[in-house]
């Protein structure tokens, strides 16, 4: 992800990679080792990505966005909007009353923590992105500060009700932000 944003010329496309990680604990580059407490075997590694801490692993739709900002002249607070309204409008269908908070990015319902955001921006370009809580084992959770947030609840989709697979809830984020990102959300 690194190396593709880093040969990156005028005018390669962006892109959206979709995927599922391993378990494993990642460090942002705010992210204090304060914030780990019990991470048991689940390896941590430093990330290069804004943020905290956060836990990635199996039944979570994780979306990578290779974003040229320069080119959409696109700041990286409006990238983040873009994010979170993507998680908002695929949750919206299912009754589900999601927003985000000022100084803590992310999407919440109620308290709890549905999905987490990390970006890195190198040369106008974005990488890293969004991971959404699907259908995912969330113990892991209870080892970490998420995002730095001390007795932050952590919630997924399948407790909030929702029955669709990952692969059809990574597809409709993915989509959603291609929207976004396109100016053809509310047209």
């Amino acid at each position: 992800m690194r190396d593709w944003t880093a040969q990156r010329q005028a005018d390669t496309l962006d892109e959206l990679w979709g995927l599922e990680h391993r378990p494993v604990y990642t460090l942002g580059q705010a992210g204090q080792r304060s914030y780990l407490h019990h991470t048991g075997r689940i390896p941590v590694v430093e990330t290069d990505r804004g943020g905290q801490v956060t836990y990635h692993g199996p039944g979570q739709a994780i979306v990578y966005c290779l974003v040229d900002l320069r080119r959409r002249a696109l700041g990286i607070r409006a990238l983040v909007h873009h994010l979170e309204e993507a998680v908002i409008s695929i949750l919206e269908p299912y009754q589900i009353q999601a927003q985000r908070r000022s100084g803590a990015p992310g999407v919440y319902v109620g308290e709890a923590k549905v999905a987490a955001l990390g970006l890195r921006v190198s040369q106008g370009c974005c990488y890293h992105g969004v991971a959404l809580n699907v259908a995912m084992d969330l113990e892991p959770f209870a080892g970490i500060d998420p995002c730095g947030l001390k007795g932050t609840p952590v919630t997924q989709t399948r407790d909030l009700g929702v029955t669709e697979t990952l692969p059809v809830l990574r597809a409709a984020l993915m989509q959603k932000i291609r929207q976004q990102l396109d100016g053809e959300e509310g047209r």
